[in-house]
């Protein structure tokens, strides 16, 4: 009888040891730097079989921002409960977030530095997931509205019920706070999630950090200014300055109309 031949190890599994090999190498020589010959040898195969597999070192690149984007989003919609309050969802998926940020650092590296800074293509790919995230993070945004002001939505109880179960708006009103614009909400995702980005980077090259200790430390500093602008207290310039207008303009100019008085640091409306 003939030897014996060891069982081939399946594509998926000598893929995913590809994309493991890959994953490091970018994350901690750059994708210009990062060589096929290297990623090989990393991940215990010859050069030819990576492109037999992967095609190029740009479809290589492209495999891992996928992967890695893939698992982060997931990462962070499955950290964060949907039964808990806004808060408390938000504070596990910015837990989820940054523990998932340290434990797989040349995956962050690839996603938010290199991917970002190496073309076109690539930049598309990360700002696919950047997406899915703000998209969270409102979503969130807008429950903490809800929340706040279970009411202001100008309709039933029920309508509120319907928007916290997924279902679609019901006749009676807008599922938005009257204090919360679209865009306003759009701008306050965007800010919380560049935060999280920067933070995620000190995160990881400052020692002793904890993923807890950077989740808090952004809870205190975004979400603590939402509990105001929640209740009808948002910030405002001082007298005499308006948002969007160069200094000396008035508070009309800045869309705060008769009925309201402009404080300092804060506008509240007056019957």
């Amino acid at each position: 009888m003939g030897a014996v031949k060891s069982k081939r190890m399946p594509r998926a599994v000598r893929e995913q040891q590809m994309l493991d090999a890959a994953v490091q190498t970018f994350g901690q020589r750059g994708y210009m730097a990062a060589s096929m010959d290297e990623i090989a040898e990393l991940a215990g195969v010859s050069k030819p079989l990576v492109y037999l597999y992967l095609n190029s070192k740009e479809d290589l690149f492209i495999a891992c921002i996928r992967r890695e984007a893939k698992a982060l989003v997931e990462t962070v919609r499955a950290g964060a409960r949907p039964a808990l309050p806004a808060d408390r969802q938000l504070w596990a998926g910015l837990t989820a977030f940054f523990t998932h940020t340290a434990r797989h650092p040349d995956g962050w590296a690839v996603l938010h530095l290199q991917a970002r800074t190496h073309g076109e293509v690539f930049a598309a790919e990360v700002a696919a997931m950047r997406a899915d995230i703000v998209t969270f993070v409102t979503e969130l945004i807008l429950a903490a509205a809800r929340e706040a002001h279970p009411q202001a939505l100008g309709c039933s109880p029920k309508f509120s019920t319907s928007l916290e179960q997924g279902g679609p708006p019901r006749a009676g009103g807008t599922p938005m706070d009257p204090h919360l614009p679209g865009g306003e909400v759009a701008g306050l995702a965007e800010a919380l999630v560049g935060a999280a980005e920067a933070l995620a980077d000190w995160a990881n090259s400052a020692p002793g950090v904890t993923a807890r200790q950077a989740s808090a430390t952004l809870m205190n500093f975004a979400w603590a200014g939402l509990g105001d602008l929640m209740a009808g207290r948002p910030w405002s310039p001082p007298d005499g300055e308006a948002l969007g207008a160069g200094a000396g303009a008035g508070a009309e100019d800045a869309g705060v109309g008769a009925g309201a008085v402009v404080h300092a640091g804060r506008t509240s409306l007056v019957g």
